[in-house]
């Protein structure tokens, strides 16, 4: 027989009892020398193979790894019910601290939905848990599944490739499938509620969902509370990404614990922001959507995991990467930057406010302005948004990273605004929350809008740098809706972009598109006023937009600026 040079001994579909006498079912990956030590926790409904390679690489660097199958998901018992019970985590944890294996300290790790069920697992406090490191961090109610209460048929597509007990990743991941299958709700004007039925795959949880279209309790009951937040006293590494899909529900945790947790707590508290896109989070790249970056920008993050963890555990040297508790990265300028919080990072909030000569503002050769100084009388600008038009978006999602194809804003035909910036004459850093507020009326009672802010280099070619959106029924609060009085002007603030950091190059430009979301990947507004779910072409009204910046109504874009010395 030979001899097993790993170093890793293995168990696979060791059973775990719960409160409810479910069996959740783990691969146990442990040293050797199976030493008692502590352990780390992921929990997944990717079904725990896909844990395989993380599970080896910490075994074989003293760490028993446990990958757990979710409840319903795998070889464990139960039903998925589309979010994690913290409950499960809390008894998971309990029973690896119990385990001779075990020195009683279970720290927890994983991207996306297992970064979002770290945080469920913390909010029960289980008493062994001693650190964790949430990559792209789900929040409920926050991009998933709705963002800014717009629902996202990628999140049902998701949904597919986790129903019933088997992987179904070459379904959930079929590209052209899904197209035909978004393009048939959107040729045929069909109520977004009829997804599931189009696609083959009746869904409880999309039901569900659908009657949860603003931020309600059946959100928040799973969220943390206020009060949850300062009983936080475990070390956390929270890391995102600037193209992350889900960065803003990632940072939402941050900052609700650095506003409502004690300060024991928050300095335990670190944040790592690359520049990745959601997978990236998990693996950097290079690359995002053709936006190459400087080989530094590559972190090792199993390493980076593994110095966490010697740190916080076994009383190692603190990882030199993270020189203070916020990590960012500059893109342009392709550096590491840090920070110990978000208001030291030495950013002037500038405001550039909307302006156009004559109402003219609807492509790029008849653009409007972005100008430093407050506009007097002026001209407002107007687009018309018609539903049925079926003008689609030629980039794969509104929250891609990246557009060198400018197809659609040389295009726009009066279904959008375009405003832009003076040429940069000196290279200026922005790093943070851009904000804008715009003063719009229109003579429907409902409608949907995004706001991308792009950099246009000295060639043409553009960088999606952020973008936020607003359903304008939730224009006040994204709990309550209040329908729109037709041709009242309103403020609309769109004040969640991700953060950002780059190096804006001499001759650059900044640019932003006002528009309707014009992807097939999101729920489509038919302007009606009605429940936009149950929406479809017969109840389609034609938006007549008007974006006001005179004196009374200074319409701005709001951009964290550093100057470079």
């Amino acid at each position: 027989m030979k001899k097993n040079n790993l170093k890793v001994n293995f168990s696979w579909d060791i059973k775990i009892s719960m409160r409810d006498n479910i069996h959740l079912s783990a691969n146990i990956y442990k040293p050797k020398d199976e030493t008692a030590g502590p352990a780390i926790l992921a929990i997944t409904p990717y079904i725990a193979d896909s844990m395989h390679e993380r599970g080896m690489f910490f075994a074989q660097h003293g760490y028993v790894y446990v990958a757990v199958d979710s409840r319903g998901r795998g070889n464990s018992e139960g039903e998925f019910d589309g979010f994690e019970s913290g409950t499960d985590g809390y008894d998971v944890v309990e029973w690896i601290a119990e385990q001779s294996w075990c020195d009683g300290n279970v720290v927890m790790r994983g991207a996306s939905y297992l970064g979002g069920i770290q945080w469920t697992t913390l909010k029960e406090f289980p008493p062994h848990l001693k650190s964790i490191v949430p990559g792209a961090a789900t929040y409920a109610g926050m991009v998933t599944p709705l963002m800014k209460n717009i629902f996202i048929g990628e999140e049902f597509q998701w949904w597919v490739s986790v129903i019933g007990k088997a992987a179904n990743d070459n379904i959930g991941e079929d590209e052209s499938f899904w197209k035909g299958i978004y393009n048939e709700l959107e040729a045929n004007h069909l109520p977004f509620s009829q997804l599931d039925k189009i696609a083959g795959f009746q869904s409880d949880f999309f039901k569900t969902v659908l009657e949860h279209p603003a931020y309600d309790s059946f959100y928040s009951d799973k969220n943390f509370s206020n009060d949850d937040y300062k009983k936080i006293d475990i070390p956390i590494l929270t890391i995102s990404g600037h193209y992350d899909d889900t960065q803003t529900a990632a940072i939402k945790h941050y900052k609700m614990h650095m506003e409502h947790g004690l300060p024991e707590g928050q300095h335990k508290h670190y944040l790592l922001l690359g520049p990745w896109d959601h997978g990236g989070v998990s693996t950097p790249a290079l690359e995002v959507g053709g936006l190459k970056f400087d080989k530094k920008s590559k972190l090792d993050l199993n390493e980076l995991h593994k110095q966490w963890y010697d740190w916080t555990l076994k009383n190692g040297p603190k990882p030199e990467f993270l020189k203070k508790r916020i990590s960012y990265y500059v893109m342009g300028a392709e550096e590491w930057k840090y920070a110990d919080r978000f208001d030291d990072i030495p950013a002037r909030p500038e405001k550039l406010y909307l302006n156009s000569s004559n109402g003219k503002a609807n492509d790029v050769f008849n653009s409007g302005m972005l100008q430093a100084d407050k506009p007097g009388e002026s001209m407002p600008d107007n687009y018309i948004y018609n539903p049925l038009d079926n003008h689609i978006d030629p980039s794969r999602s509104q929250t891609g990273a990246y557009l060198k194809d400018q197809r659609f804003v040389l295009s726009l035909k009066n279904n959008g605004l375009i405003y832009h910036s003076p040429v940069f004459e000196q290279e200026k850093e922005i790093t943070g929350f851009v904000k804008a507020k715009l003063w719009i009326s229109m003579n429907v009672s409902d409608t949907d809008f995004q706001v991308v802010l792009f950099e246009v280099l000295a060639d043409g070619t553009q960088i999606r740098l952020a973008q936020d959106f607003l359903r304008a029924r939730y224009r006040e609060s994204n709990s309550c809706e209040t329908l729109v009085k037709p041709n009242e002007i309103n403020s609309y603030v769109f004040d969640e972009f991700p953060f950002f950091s780059r190096q804006i190059a001499r001759g650059s430009r900044l640019r932003i598109l006002i528009s309707n979301p014009g992807t097939w990947y999101f729920e489509k507004n038919y302007n009606s006023g009605g429940v936009v779910a149950r929406e479809s072409g017969k109840d389609a009204r034609t938006a007549e937009i008007t974006l006001h910046h005179d004196r009374q109504h200074p319409s701005y874009l709001q951009i964290p600026m550093i100057p470079i010395v």
